[in-house]
């Protein structure tokens, strides 16, 4: 079972990527500015009722750190939601991140808010 897991996983996302030519056009980074470690990560369509698997499997985010997230080719959903847990089990999620037009989704964490907030480039 455990090994199914792994095969499903590695179908979806990578944490890098060698050829850009095999890119999907959703592929996209994620990078870790909020100060705190992200333990979970989850992507899935904005159609999809349901977060799928944790992208993170055993590992974690550190602040500064980027995981490549890589798509199947021939994917064509562009909107998707985005969600993270951290280390201390406290979420953000994003809705409707347009992964066609953008390669990168920075988080931040604002303190005195207590908000996270996501930049695209």
């Amino acid at each position: 079972m455990r090994a199914f897991l792994f095969a499903a996983f590695a179908a979806v996302t990578l944490l890098a990527s060698g050829n850009a030519n095999a890119q999907s056009q959703q592929d996209f980074q994620l990078v870790n500015r909020t100060g705190y470690t992200i333990d979970e990560v989850y992507v899935s369509a904005a159609s999809q009722n349901t977060w799928g698997n944790d992208l993170m499997g055993d590992d974690s985010l550190e602040d500064g750190q980027v995981l490549n997230v890589t798509f199947p080719r021939g994917a064509d959903a562009c909107s998707f939601d985005i969600k993270v847990v951290y280390d201390d089990a406290e979420t953000a999620e994003f809705r409707g991140v347009n992964l066609c037009q953008v390669s990168r989704v920075t988080i931040f964490y604002n303190r005195s808010a207590g908000s996270t907030r996501f930049t695209t480039e």
